[in-house]
């Protein structure tokens, strides 16, 4: 079993930046591929950013590209989202997840076999 702890989301006016941090625990962190979801009010869980489990390779979704920077620390077993030049439309919950030898090319949701809980980030305007 793997357990993702997401932590660093908070209120931010826009054009702000924060950095929200998930911590895994339970298996070994470096064989898992590393996903950022987020979900606004009424809409569905969306892709954000992953980190292949090699490190080496990132997908964005177009609209946070330039914006966010996806990475991860293996000696913290912890993976980072780096949100700079926030918006409005960047209000969601924000969920990391992990699969196992997950490539950057894991980009739905149902792909995903372990999640944490969230963590809710509001932009103000």
């Amino acid at each position: 079993q793997v357990q993702l702890v997401e932590s660093g989301g908070g209120l931010v006016q826009a054009g702000g930046s924060l950095r929200l941090s998930c911590a895994v625990s339970g298996r070994t962190f470096s064989n898992y591929g590393m996903g950022w979801f987020r979900q606004a009010p009424g809409k569905e869980r969306e892709f954000v950013a992953v980190m292949s489990w090699t490190g080496g390779r990132t997908t964005y979704t177009d609209s946070v590209k330039g914006r966010f920077t996806i990475s991860r620390d293996n000696a913290k077993n912890t993976v980072y989202l780096q949100m700079n030049s926030l918006e409005p439309e960047d209000t969601a919950v924000y969920y990391c997840a992990a699969k196992f030898m997950g490539w950057n090319t894991v980009l739905t949701s149902t792909e995903y076999n372990y999640w944490g809980q969230g963590t809710q980030v509001t932009v103000s305007s």
